[in-house]
């Protein structure tokens, strides 16, 4: 999708997809056929610019045709560079600059409640996102309000745009801040996706709180010229390198 599109986010799409196929493929309840099915589970894309992966596990779960992801970022598509909710089935916020989805999500988990409904409410946040001050400020009011229909996982990959978090802003300790907060908090290994669904799990039954698990990754996972490297934040692979990265990724 982003080699042909000649632009897009390959290293933080890489190191989210475990969550997201366990999310879509064992833990939400929602219907591809129904998409604003009242009664879903909803999954809100902070980190909007992870979008090609949020759309390849929409297609293979039946949102819409797996072809149509090859329309990525051209005019007229439905797939655009950060997801639109007026525009693609399945997703639940339209996003651009970080920092607002967890905000978001908090909205959606106390309409449930107000509602009566009994969805869960799962956000995904990049590490450098939490430098942005409205989180914390969504944190606070989650904890406060003991919002325990919600889920928040940080993508921990340790790198933000062009180099590696701890450079721009320390963020240690992480989980620390979460607890000092009012959080129930999981650490995993972000990419191993027996842990990742037990930690899932796990929030679904904690009661009185948000959870937050924080998802150690590897950014650009599973491609050896992309893991680990601040340049393929947000660049895309050459042709060769699309060949390569295919043959890597199996």
């Amino acid at each position: 999708m982003i080699g042909k599109a000649g632009s897009g986010h390959p290293g933080g799409s890489l190191s989210a997809v475990e969550v997201l196929v366990a999310l879509y493929f064992r833990v939400m309840r929602h219907r591809p056929q129904e998409p604003r099915w009242p009664e879903r589970d909803r999954f809100i894309l902070s980190k909007g610019h992870a979008a090609p992966a949020l759309y390849a596990v929409l297609a293979e779960a039946g949102y819409f045709p797996g072809k149509e992801l090859l329309t990525l970022r051209q005019l007229g598509s439905r797939l655009q560079g950060h997801p639109d909710m007026t525009k693609t089935p399945g997703v639940e916020m339209s996003a651009g600059s970080v920092g607002m989805g967890l905000s978001f999500a908090i909205g959606t988990a106390l309409a449930a409640r107000l509602d009566g409904k009994p969805y869960r409410t799962y956000v995904l946040l990049g590490d450098g996102e939490c430098d942005e001050g409205q989180v914390w400020e969504a944190a606070m009011f989650a904890a406060h309000h003991k919002v325990d229909n919600l889920t928040a996982i940080v993508d921990r990959n340790e790198i933000q745009l062009t180099t590696w978090t701890r450079q721009v802003m320390g963020l240690e300790p992480l989980a620390d801040k979460w607890r000092a907060f009012g959080w129930q908090v999981m650490e995993i290994d972000g990419h191993d996706l027996s842990a990742v669904l037990a930690a899932l799990r796990e929030a679904q039954g904690v009661k009185g709180k948000p959870t937050v698990i924080i998802s150690h990754t590897v950014k650009g996972k599973g491609v050896s010229f992309m893991e680990n490297n601040p340049a393929f934040h947000g660049k895309a692979p050459s042709p060769q390198q699309v060949e390569q990265a295919l043959k890597e990724l199996g």
